[in-house]
């Protein structure tokens, strides 16, 4: 038998084999070179920030969008402009990103933390109904790892209940959810463009919305609370970019939630290519997922038929005891680690908590119990990472990756062992 890396064999996954992300090319380097030459760095009606809402919006089916400067912009611009106040209670899932309830906190809300299923790692639309009080205002439920969540059921509690529904899609962009993009479903939506995201450019984000009142107040919100309305572009100068017709008239409190045009070229770019790295992304998932769903105990992504997930990250659940062996999830998650990470993975947590067991939330006095997000995270890990995802990689090393999981697993009493 092929002895294993950990005890001086050779990894499967030779060095050298990954493809970096994000991957850029000749064309964000010609947009960057553009945006360099027009001599125009920022503004809100400048083109290629204007340019990237367009085609965004038109790309999910969207009436209205705005580019912003991070992801948690975005959200907190999607709260504000639905309204939620402060001491108002908003439902999120206790498995995602700090992110999703720090947007929360930002509007001075309160965010209420609910667990999740185990099949999509999203809200679980019966504890979801169990959270709800006379203070409640609004759900964020989030699309984790890019396979959409169980919306439709939340989507039914919000309408018989009266609250707003605000997506985070912030890992899922280009999602599909019966038929309609992830993070168009509710009164908002939106999405992450991070370097790591499928959608790269930095830092940045994007807020969608068919609702003209809400995309009007998270408009001004984005720039000091002005009220910087869509039609002042008509009279928008290339040649006084700095100048416009701002009003310098500041209605309500607001931030400074604007991204750049170097930013937004690039983002430009990426979307072009958005669905070309989700259809490889997903090519290589459904390979892996046939090679691992041979395994007792191995459990891979599950996606439900009326879905397409954007894969961001690929989450695999294991259970040692389909193997005869008695260890702690932890200590079997962690041993895995290791093996695979010598065998030439790449191999990460992501997470190691719920967000409410985070050392803000606890001093906050946040207090609750959510097994099916600590029993997910305890017996999991990520195959590939943010610096070297599953959309770029080559089929051939999605191939050894599997075999280097199987060579691992197989022998796990072994590497519990070391």
């Amino acid at each position: 038998m092929h002895p294993l890396a950990i005890h001086g064999g050779t990894p499967a996954v030779p060095a050298g084999a990954h493809v970096r992300w994000p991957v850029l090319g000749e064309d964000e380097r010609r947009a960057v070179l553009g945006v360099l030459d027009r001599g125009v760095l920022s503004g809100q009606l400048a083109p290629e920030v204007r340019g990237l809402e367009r085609e965004f919006a038109a790309f999910v089916g969207a009436r209205c969008c705005l580019a912003t400067n991070s992801g948690t912009a975005a959200l907190h611009l999607a709260l504000i402009g639905a309204g939620v106040q402060a001491g108002d209670e908003v439902i999120v899932p206790a498995f995602t990103f700090v992110a999703t309830a720090m947007a929360v906190l930002h509007q001075r809300a309160v965010p209420v933390f609910v667990d999740v299923e185990p099949r999509t790692y999203g809200l679980d639309p019966a504890r979801v109904e169990a959270a709800i009080t006379p203070r409640t205002r609004a759900i964020v439920p989030v699309h984790l790892h890019g396979v959409p969540c169980e919306l439709e059921p939340i989507a039914q509690i919000a309408s018989r209940r009266g609250l707003l529904l605000v997506e985070d899609s912030a890992q899922a962009i280009g999602a599909r959810y019966r038929g309609r993009m992830a993070g168009t479903l509710g009164l908002a939506g939106i999405y992450s463009l991070q370097s790591s995201k499928s959608m790269a450019c930095g830092e940045g984000g994007l807020l969608v919305t068919d609702d003209e009142a809400l995309y009007r107040r998270a408009h001004a919100a984005r720039m000091f609370g002005e009220d910087s309305r869509p039609e002042d572009e008509t009279s928008y100068d290339l040649a006084h970019a700095l100048d416009g017709n701002r009003a310098y008239d500041s209605a309500a409190v607001g931030w400074n939630y604007r991204t750049t045009e170097l930013s937004a070229a690039v983002a430009r770019v990426q979307l072009r290519r958005l669905e070309h790295w989700n259809a490889s992304a997903l090519a290589s998932a459904e390979l892996l997922t046939r090679r691992l769903r041979e395994l007792p105990g191995v459990t891979p992504p599950e996606v439900p038929p009326d879905r397409v997930p954007a894969f961001h990250k690929y989450r695999v659940q294991l259970d040692a005891t389909e193997l005869g062996v008695d260890a702690p999830p932890v200590a079997v998650r962690d041993a895995m680690l290791r093996a695979l990470r010598a065998e030439g993975c790449e191999v990460v947590l992501w997470q190691s908590r719920p967000v409410p067991g985070q050392t803000l939330f606890q001093r906050m006095g946040v207090e609750g119990r959510y097994p099916v997000t600590r029993d997910i995270l305890d017996r999991s890990l990520c195959l590939f990472s943010q610096t070297y995802p599953i959309a770029p990689q080559p089929r051939p090393l999605v191939e050894a990756y599997a075999e280097a999981f199987a060579r691992v697993w197989t022998r796990l009493p072994e590497v519990l062992g070391r």
